[in-house]
């Protein structure tokens, strides 16, 4: 079956000719539809960056490359008008802080409504019609009254809802959901996490969870694609990837989590931090942080090879043609 999303070589540069700076470098993947991928890493590796460029809304000094083909069109050649007509309706977005997403000067369902006014042209009785069913649909009480608030009336929990509302307003194919309980407590992070699951199950949506929590991973992901310093370091099924994670980072990640940590012992943590794109280091860019390096990985990047079915890693340790098996201590 083909995918419904298709990254192929996404490069990524800020700047003009003279400071041009590679955020981005080489990141392929693809999503089917009602398959839900997440992509992991610290702030900073470049996962916000690729979902803002698969919506086509990185600013005027972007240089974006390589393929991105949503339901068999290249999205990277179509005009600005072209693209108005799949934001929203093709593709959607959450973004991380509804508190800035949301306009504090129009009221939620003049929000929601904008959506299917822009895409399906419904008479405005419908459109409230249609709102406040969706209001409902993502556990939002007294539709009718939440329909006239403003968004700072609203707690950060039902913002969150607000936004997965005019996110799904059009059926979308594909939902990008960027942190999208970073700031939410756990019993409301939880009740998102499952409606968003509940969501992509009915719709038969696609979706892609941009995450530093390996827990929502966990929950809510088919697969897993690990970013670092603008490089994808492995891919593979969250079940292989959280039983018998490859790559250093990834297993640095996983002793990071809280319980990871036995009782009375510090949490682990990774030396040092991720590096600018003006600072990314010759060969493997993960080498000045990892307690694996070797010689080879100052010198040359090493590729993102299979490493079994459905996975790949990018790590000296599992090519057999490295000039050298020394680890540096």
């Amino acid at each position: 079956m083909k995918p419904l999303l298709e990254v192929d070589n996404l490069c990524i540069s800020f700047g003009n000719q003279a400071t041009m700076r590679h955020v981005v470098e080489n990141v392929s993947f693809h999503v089917h539809a009602g398959e839900s991928l997440g992509i992991v890493g610290e702030s900073g590796c470049g996962k916000s960056i690729t979902s803002l460029a698969i919506m086509r809304l990185l600013g005027g000094n972007s240089r974006v490359s390589g393929q991105i083909r949503l339901n068999n069109k290249e999205l990277l050649s179509l005009s600005e008008n072209q693209m108005r007509t799949i934001r929203g309706k093709d593709t959607a977005m959450i973004f991380q802080d509804p508190m800035t997403s949301l306009n504090p000067l129009l009221t939620i369902g003049k929000q929601i409504g904008e959506v299917m006014e822009q895409h399906d042209n419904l008479p405005r009785d419908e459109v409230k019609k249609c709102v406040l069913e969706l209001l409902t649909r993502v556990g939002i009480p007294r539709a009718d009254e939440i329909y006239h608030e403003y968004p700072h009336r609203l707690s950060g929990g039902m913002r969150q809802r607000v936004m997965i509302a005019m996110a799904i307003a059009c059926q979308p194919l594909l939902l990008l959901a960027d942190e999208p309980t970073t700031a939410l407590d756990v019993t409301i992070q939880a009740q998102i996490l499952d409606l968003l699951q509940k969501i992509r199950k009915e719709n038969r949506m696609a979706l892609i969870m941009i995450t530093h929590d390996l827990g929502v991973v966990a929950e809510v992901c088919d697969r897993v694609m690990v970013m670092y310093a603008g490089q994808v370091m492995e891919t593979a099924d969250v079940r292989t990837l959280l039983r018998t994670p490859m790559h250093p980072y990834t297993k640095a990640l996983m002793m990071s989590r809280p319980q990871s940590a036995k009782e009375n012992r510090r949490l682990n943590t990774i030396p040092g931090s991720v590096p600018s794109p003006e600072h990314f280091p010759n060969g493997c860019r993960f080498a000045p942080r990892c307690d694996q390096v070797m010689p080879i990985c100052y010198e040359k990047t090493p590729a993102l090879a299979p490493a079994g079915e459905g996975s790949a890693c990018r790590c000296w340790l599992y090519d057999e043609n490295k000039e050298s098996k020394e680890v540096l201590v």
